[in-house]
């Protein structure tokens, strides 16, 4: 994991408005959110893994499931998963040739190309001027 600093931390938003801007330019809401805080997350590569910036949210009004929450944003961080080869002996039901969502990481905390680390930088300041818009 690298953090990377940025200007929006600490910065509230509109969960809807900030999910409307950041949907069409590649981001999604991590599935491992929670009704108080989640995380936005650009996929950089899939290089032996999966290499993302994610940027955290925490709620201060209201929960994530419900309208017109507001969220704080945290540090934004590039983070690599690594992910088994093969058959996961802990998932059952799963087509073979389909991708398991549910696999367990080789290595959750894959060291991250240091190739992408100016891009996650530039990726961070795009969202800087693209939210400091609104």
């Amino acid at each position: 994991m690298i953090e990377i600093p940025s200007q929006l931390e600490g910065q509230s938003f509109n969960l809807y408005r900030l999910e409307s801007t950041l949907k069409p330019i590649g981001y999604v809401i991590g599935g491992n959110w929670d009704y108080d805080h989640g995380y936005f997350d650009y996929k950089i590569d899939d290089e032996v893994g999966y290499q993302f910036l994610r940027v955290p949210f925490t709620a201060v009004d209201g929960q994530l499931d419900s309208q017109n929450t507001t969220v704080q944003l945290g540090r934004p961080f590039l983070l690599s998963h690594k992910y088994q080869i093969g058959l996961d002996d802990h998932v059952r039901g799963i087509d073979p040739g389909t991708f398991n969502q549910f696999s367990e990481p080789q290595d959750p905390d894959a060291s991250f190309p240091t190739k992408y680390i100016d891009l996650g930088k530039s990726l961070v300041k795009e969202l800087e001027d693209l939210l400091q818009q609104d």
